[in-house]
């Protein structure tokens, strides 16, 4: 089962996600990413997400949409290896942006480096 946290500071949200994305256990995460209306960065941290199937891949590129048709900005974070090899694999790599794993790239939104160590999810 898919759980998500939700830190936020300012319009700058981090979706903790711990779990599995797959078929049938996603409209947890389409609620709560459609739930941040006024951020300008919603991060995904995928640290503990250990399995994405085509049918989770189809939520997150459905909730990529609908972020940027409203002018939010959606990163992926602390990406491990399997789900890294399977955006390398479907060419999503290139699609969504992934930021490095110690920090998001929020640069360009001023947060400072207390919000960084705060709102991780780890």
């Amino acid at each position: 089962m898919l759980q998500v946290h939700t830190k936020s500071s300012g319009n700058v949200v981090f979706l903790c996600l711990d779990g599995k994305i797959v078929h049938g256990e996603t409209d947890v995460l389409r609620r709560a990413v459609l739930a941040q209306a006024d951020a300008s960065v919603i991060v995904l941290d995928l640290a503990r997400v250990n399995t994405v199937d085509a049918g989770g891949l189809g939520v997150m590129l459905e909730l990529r949409e609908h972020t940027e048709s409203s002018g939010t900005e959606l990163q992926l974070r602390n990406v491990t290896q399997l789900v890294k090899r399977i955006l390398e694999i479907t060419r999503l790599d290139s699609v969504f942006k992934v930021s490095g794993n110690d920090r998001p790239d929020i640069a360009v939104h001023q947060r400072p480096p207390a919000f960084l160590q705060t709102a991780s999810c780890a």
